[in-house]
């Protein structure tokens, strides 16, 4: 067994295991290479027998998302480190390694991500996760080149090693004991925001999750579920409240959820607008959704608060994105007030 295992979640992916997976075996030797098989239906777990024998298949017997299906899948593995890896990432020589040096450095880091770059314009950050990942006052995600739908270019000025909020499931190396003792991956979430969900538990029970920008892989994306789609607007949306209530300090919970609704209104009028019907409609799914299941979530509210001893925690900014976006027009991270420069320092600026 080493100490590293990377496991990659599949379900009917043989054409991306085809392209990338050779990569990552290659470039990986300190590490064990394991596949998830979420139920596929495809020729996955044949070409994994025939052409990647060398790779383990833990196979499932139906899809279970990406949450549930990794949840399941870990419970199978060994390892002092997993690396959750989608199928669609490409990576290259030494792209483990600075990751794994700063971890066994610094023992107060639960989690780390890589640089995320576009696999078909590396020139690019990509929206997964850029080069780590935060949310604003409200809940909405943001990263250090991506914030919305504008995607920086990488001219290097997200090299730095910095604390973040949450690192990207697209390549997330995580300490197996802290994976467990926080209760790992959601899987009511299926997929989206289960990472920023898990992270942020992490977080305000102090561990510390960062970015390593000196790895680096390169994410096709949009590989599930494209931008755009209303399921994946169903999901977004509804996770987003489901994240934002369970991990919430009280005294701020019923004040975002007030904002949110109108706020939700307001992106499901946009959709309408636009003529995006079922985006329209998936909003309200969503929202419909996220009381239905509100209760079930009381029991993991109470257990996070009851950890926490970040409050708040440090990487939620304190203004709202959609106000600095699209009414300031600061559509970069290093253009927001509260974004974290080189020495790691918060800048003061204007909300």
């Amino acid at each position: 067994m080493k100490k590293i295992a990377i496991v990659i979640l599949n379900w009917n992916g043989a054409e991306m295991m085809r392209r990338f997976l050779p990569s990552v075996v290659r470039h990986s030797k300190e590490a064990d290479v394991i596949v998830v098989d979420n139920g596929s239906t495809d020729d996955s777990v044949a070409f994994l027998e025939r052409e990647m024998p060398d790779v383990r298949c833990v196979r499932l017997d139906r899809n279970y998302g990406f949450a549930e299906g990794y949840h399941r899948g870990l419970r199978e593995v060994e390892a002092e480190y997993y690396l959750l890896l989608n199928s669609d990432v490409e990576v290259r020589a030494d792209w483990l390694g600075p990751m794994a040096a700063y971890m066994d450095a610094h023992p107060e880091v639960a989690a780390c991500q890589p640089k995320l770059l576009c696999q078909w314009a590396p020139e690019y950050f990509e929206y997964a996760g850029g080069s780590g990942g935060y949310i604003d006052a409200l809940g909405y995600p943001y990263c250090r080149g991506r914030i919305f739908g504008t995607v920086e270019r990488d001219e290097g000025q997200y090299d730095d090693v910095q604390p973040v909020l949450w690192a990207t499931g697209a390549a997330l190396l995580i300490r197996r004991q802290d994976y467990w003792d926080v209760g790992g991956l959601d899987g009511r979430f299926f997929a989206h925001q289960e990472e920023i969900d898990l992270c942020w538990r992490l977080r305000s029970r102090g561990r510390d999750v960062v970015v390593v920008p000196q790895s680096v892989v390169y994410h096709l994306g949009g590989g599930t579920l494209p931008q755009g789609n209303p399921r994946k607007d169903y999901l977004n949306f509804r996770n987003n409240l489901l994240l934002l209530y369970k991990n919430l300090p009280e005294e701020r919970l019923h004040k975002v959820m007030r904002l949110r609704f109108w706020l939700d209104a307001l992106a499901s009028m946009q959709f309408l607008l636009k003529g995006q019907w079922d985006s329209f409609r998936a909003v309200w799914r969503a929202r419909r959704d996220f009381r239905r299941l509100r209760p079930q979530f009381r029991a993991d509210r109470m257990e996070n608060l009851r950890h926490t001893v970040l409050t708040p925690v440090p990487e939620q900014s304190h203004f709202s994105l959609l106000w600095q976006y699209y009414v300031r027009g600061r559509k970069t991270y290093t253009a927001l007030p509260d974004s974290l420069p080189p020495n790691g320092e918060n800048r003061k600026g204007d909300k």
